[in-house]
C-alpha cells in the first residue's frame, strides 16, 4: 500500500496527508480556517498555502472570527504587504468579510459545522477511487454547498474550492483505496 501520490516527497505535504487531510473535522472554528485556506489556494498550489499556513494563522489572529472581523483599513493594508501570506487584496478582504458572515451565523444560533456537514447528510462520503484521475474537481454536493455559502454571504467559495474543503475536512474520503489512510479513516467518523 502506498500513500496518495499528490503528497509527493515534500515532508510538510507528507505530514499533512498522513495526519490531517481527509480526517473528519467537526469543530466549527477549524472548519472555518480550512474553508478560508482552501479559498486562498484558488489559482495556486496547496503546497504554497500549506507553507504559509502558520503565517496565515499569525496574520489572522489564529483564525479567531471575532478578531478577524475587527481588522480595520490600516491592518488590511499591512496584510497586503505581509510576505508570510499570499498578498492578494481580494482574498484578504474575503477572509475578513467571511469572518463577519461566520459571526452573523453564530448570532442567529447557526452552527457552522452543522451548516457544512448537512451537504453530506452529516456523514463522511466514503469514495472508492483507485486512481487520482477518477477524483472529481466538484460534485453536486460541493455545488450545493457553494450556492448556500454564497447565499449566506461567503466569498471565494466556488464549487471546486468547496470540494477541496470537503476533501481536506473529511466530509469525503478521497484517499485512494491503495493508500493506508483510506482504510484508517473508514472507521474514524
Amino acid at each position: 500500500m502506498t500513500r496518495c501520490r499528490w503528497a509527493g516527497d515534500d515532508p510538510l505535504m507528507i505530514e499533512y496527508h498522513d495526519q490531517e487531510w481527509g480526517q473528519p473535522e467537526r469543530e466549527s472554528k477549524r472548519l472555518f480556517e480550512s474553508l478560508l485556506l482552501e479559498g486562498a489556494q484558488a489559482g495556486l498550489s496547496w503546497r504554497t498555502i500549506l507553507n504559509k499556513r502558520e503565517g496565515y494563522r499569525q496574520a489572522f489572529h489564529g483564525f479567531s472570527p471575532v478578531e478577524m472581523a475587527r481588522i480595520g483599513a490600516e491592518e488590511r493594508e499591512q496584510l497586503c504587504h505581509n510576505s508570510a501570506i499570499v498578498r492578494h487584496r481580494g482574498k484578504i478582504n474575503a477572509f475578513i468579510h467571511n469572518a463577519q458572515v461566520y459571526l452573523a451565523m453564530l448570532q442567529r444560533g447557526e452552527s457552522f459545522s452543522e451548516f457544512v456537514w448537512q451537504f453530506v447528510d452529516h456523514q463522511t462520503i466514503e469514495n472508492q477511487w483507485s486512481e487520482l484521475e477518477q477524483i472529481p474537481a466538484q460534485t453536486e454536493a460541493s455545488v450545493a454547498m457553494s450556492k448556500a455559502l454564497k447565499k449566506a454571504g461567503f466569498k471565494f467559495v466556488g464549487p471546486t474550492t468547496c470540494y477541496a474543503f470537503m476533501q481536506s475536512a473529511g466530509l469525503v474520503n478521497d484517499h485512494l483505496t491503495s493508500c493506508p489512510r483510506h482504510g484508517e479513516l473508514l472507521a474514524w467518523d
